[in-house]
């Protein structure tokens, strides 16, 4: 028999998406009617501006359910050649891929990297232009989480202790000469994997770890995404925000924290930057200077496109990485079993931290280094990177400019230990790392 609590969870999560359905309809309804050839005779704006209104309210509304996709362009070669990007699973598991994006006709690059992608509302996709940047010096790798909502029950729970263990297995899968790159929500259960990797079969450790902007130690810098899971108690959160799947998709009846419900968050935290973004929108289509590939819909088709996480993976993140500070004291178990941080002693670990990150501040992510006792000083390394915020230091322009290069010589560091190493063209160039794009100035993905 259906809980109460299930059938309003139900309720709630079909409410939001005939919502949402509605407000496409809307734009749609008001793109056509403003474009009626009849009304072009008429000497007012309004027509146009309704139009307007409705392709951007269409748009923005339709991309909500969308996965986006990961267009990564041609490789051109040292030799002038194109090399198309072909992106294909290597392991598919219920609730993630592993995800390897081949160079058609390139013979396999010496730095192999895995991208530990966030699952924190939207898809791996956010990570586009940082495996763009990578591609052409490393071969690729990410983990491709699923929407939950298209996870049947019968799949199973997926929560911290899950996605730790899909990330050894990723790990394992790709070997020891892998370097992996975990970027913000996912760095403090890379730590965990790479410790139980240490523990259980030493020889799979990855070459290099390389953590950015993470929440290692959430008490280590509060910011408001700490102070909100400290204000709320699990009980809230439960109530609040967990919701039951709808009927109209495969994970019917699955319990997530939905991605519309995370959208409408990180729209609140900058409403007034979000409706002035909008606003000039669409007085742009309105006076036909708008494009199809312009900064604003290259940054809202993929901020607009939301997925659902499981409800166990949401409150078991809140509760044991941010309330109960697992990672950051050591105490985090799989199974039952203790992850011991201090066991790592064959990988190389870099933190990067961004001096104007409000997500995750300075000093959460850098707190790592102080939890991997068991690997020398000389193979751990710290960056700070001036200016940036959350989204630039790992697709932006810091990242691009100052970041990667870094990035690039820690890995060959390891690969090379007591060789000479290869500068990057570009790491030492001092720029202004202030954000200059939408997306760095904007952006408040809390993952």
């Amino acid at each position: 028999m259906t809980t109460y609590k299930g059938l309003r969870g139900i309720i709630s999560y079909d409410a939001m998406e005939t919502i949402r359905n509605t407000n496409e309809w809307m734009g749609a309804s008001a793109r056509a009617l403003g474009s009626y050839p009849a009304f072009a005779l008429l000497p007012s704006p309004v027509f146009k501006l309704m139009s307007a209104w409705g392709r951007v309210t269409e748009r923005s509304f339709a991309r909500m359910v969308i996965k986006p996709d990961w267009e990564i362009p041609p490789v051109v070669s040292e030799d002038g050649q194109d090399h198309v990007v072909y992106v294909e699973p290597v392991l598919r598991r219920p609730f993630g891929d592993l995800v390897h994006f081949r160079v058609a006709r390139r013979d396999p690059v010496a730095r192999k990297v895995l991208l530990v992608a966030p699952m924190s509302g939207h898809y791996a996709t956010l990570l586009r232009t940082t495996v763009t940047s990578l591609l052409p010096d490393c071969e690729v790798y990410v983990t491709d989480w699923h929407n939950a909502r298209d996870i049947p029950v019968s799949c199973g729970k997926f929560d911290i202790e899950d996605y730790t263990q899909y990330l050894v297995d990723f790990i394992r899968h790709l070997g020891p000469d892998t370097n992996v790159i975990a970027v913000c929500q996912p760095a403090p259960l890379a730590l965990a994997a790479t410790a139980m990797l240490a523990e259980e079969d030493p020889k799979a450790q990855p070459r290099s770890l390389i953590l950015i902007g993470g929440p290692i130690d959430p008490d280590a810098a509060a910011t408001e995404v700490t102070d909100f899971g400290n204000r709320m108690t699990m009980g809230e959160l439960d109530y609040l925000m967990i919701q039951q799947v709808g009927f109209k998709y495969r994970g019917a009846g699955r319990m997530v924290y939905p991605g519309l419900a995370q959208l409408s968050s990180f729209i609140t935290m900058n409403a007034e930057t979000h409706a002035k973004a909008f606003l000039d929108k669409i007085f742009a289509e309105a006076r036909g200077e708008a494009s199809e590939g312009d900064r604003h819909n290259t940054f809202y088709d993929e901020y607009l496109a939301v997925m659902d996480m499981t409800a166990e993976f949401y409150l078991s993140t809140v509760e044991r990485i941010f309330k109960g500070l697992e990672i950051a004291q050591n105490r985090f178990t799989v199974n039952g079993k203790p992850v011991d941080l201090g066991k790592i002693t064959q990988t190389a670990v870099m933190t990067v931290e961004g001096a104007n990150d409000d997500i995750s501040a300075p000093g959460q992510c850098v707190a790592a280094l102080g939890l991997c006792t068991g690997v020398p000083d000389s193979r751990k390394t710290q960056h700070l990177e001036p200016g940036a915020g959350h989204y630039g230091i790992f697709a932006g322009k810091s990242w691009r400019l100052n970041i990667r290069p870094l990035v690039l010589d820690f890995i060959d560091d390891q690969m090379h230990p007591a060789g000479p190493r290869k500068r990057r063209r570009g790491g030492a160039v001092p720029v202004d790392c202030g954000a200059t794009t939408l997306s760095e100035r904007d952006s408040k993905i809390a993952v």
